[in-house]
């Protein structure tokens, strides 16, 4: 019952995955481009200011689910961490997610919540019909004009396209609040590990039946000898985009150094639509634990994923789902292999639902070696 198996990818899902399947005895080779574990969540120390940095954008770990809370625990120890988050619209700070004090602030009140409830209401616009795109949703909860503040230029810079051309499910997801609560986060755990992701992903793959390889690019040929291979890079990549690129945003960081804080806040938000990045990161900001006499900052520019750039966010638009289910159809034909993680089932995946679906994948392949049933290409459906 002894298996060989690949992991393509060295991230959350791909690092999961292998110490589940090394520990239940089987030998797992992990593969990865970059030159460091973690995929996007790698964190480094800066060599000038020695803020620990999140090289690839912010990550904070929230979540309900205990399991996958103690299981992370196990590789690091989690500090708490409480993040909140800010906007600059028209000259002023808010705060985010909108609440009632940005309410009361931007309409210069004093409204307790029932009465900001119906004041927020009587702004909605009504339409005869389920809102069916992202404009349509936001007009719908908050009217003209905390949208046009808040949410109309900044969407578009982080998506590159009208907000009338998204799906109104994105807005679904950003609560409004009318307390007084700016915790960006509902769940139950939250917080930031004490020495970083990089460290505890390593120590996830830190086993005796893992070998790793860096700087090494995958291609098909290097499946071959494997019994499995749990692939979590980009699906049409896979197939060699050979029937067309899935559509990604990506981002451009530009580094600034600066003596005592920056902005007061780990982040902070840009709504107006006439400056070009998105949001500006203060990195020691996540790390609360720790003093440094100097900053440093990312400006983050959101923009088009073009080849060789880093796919951050799956767009799926109407183009993009119908390549999407063309790909999925031909995944379903494919065997030896399974389909993982945010890249591997082009989904936006927060952290912790990474590891309970790489865990909850794990348990698939024990449970089929088990039972003599091939393992399918997606553990959970994109």
């Amino acid at each position: 019952m002894r298996k060989s198996l690949l992991m393509v990818g060295a991230g959350l899902s791909g690092a999961v995955l292998a110490r589940q399947l090394a520990e239940a005895g089987h030998d797992v080779t992990v593969l990865d481009t970059r030159s460091h574990v973690g995929g996007n969540c790698h964190t480094q120390r800066d060599p000038e200011t020695g803020v620990l940095v999140h090289v690839y954008g912010p990550h904070i770990f929230h979540t309900d689910d205990a399991e996958v809370w103690d299981y992370i625990n196990r590789f690091g120890r989690i500090r708490p961490y409480t993040h909140r988050v800010k906007t600059t619209s028209g000259g002023r700070v808010y705060t985010l997610p909108m609440n009632l004090h940005s309410i009361n602030q931007f309409f210069d009140a004093a409204m307790p919540p029932a009465e900001a409830r119906a004041f927020v209401a009587a702004k909605a616009v009504t339409l005869p019909y389920t809102p069916r795109n992202f404009e349509e949703q936001a007009l719908s909860m908050l009217g003209h004009e905390l949208y046009e503040a808040f949410f109309k230029g900044y969407t578009a810079k982080q998506w590159g396209c009208e907000p009338t051309e998204l799906p109104a499910a994105i807005l679904k997801r950003l609560p409004l609040r009318f307390t007084y609560d700016d915790n960006y986060f509902f769940h139950t755990y939250q917080g930031m590990p004490e020495d970083g992701y990089t460290p505890i992903i390593a120590a996830m793959l830190d086993h005796p039946c893992i070998s790793l390889s860096l700087n090494t690019q995958f291609d098909r040929p290097l499946a071959q000898g494997f019994d499995h291979v749990f692939y979590s890079g980009p699906l049409d990549s896979w197939f060699g985009q050979d029937a067309g690129a899935l559509g990604y945003r990506t981002l451009d960081f530009a580094r600034l150094v600066h003596d005592g804080d920056y902005q007061g806040c780990a982040v902070m938000n840009y709504a107006d639509a006439e400056i070009p990045y998105t949001r500006v990161t203060e990195h020691k900001y996540f790390a609360p634990w720790e003093h440094h006499a100097r900053s440093v900052c990312y400006r983050e520019t959101s923009r088009a994923c073009g080849p060789g750039d880093i796919p951050y966010y799956p767009i799926r638009l109407a183009k993009d789902k119908a390549l999407l289910t063309d790909y999925i159809a031909r995944a379903h034909c494919e065997t030896g292999v399974t389909f993982v993680g945010r890249l591997g089932t082009y989904r936006y995946l927060d952290m912790d639902v990474t590891i309970r679906e790489a865990l909850d994948c794990a348990a698939l392949y024990l449970e089929s070696l088990a039972h003599d049933r091939p393992m399918p290409a997606f553990a959970v459906a994109p």
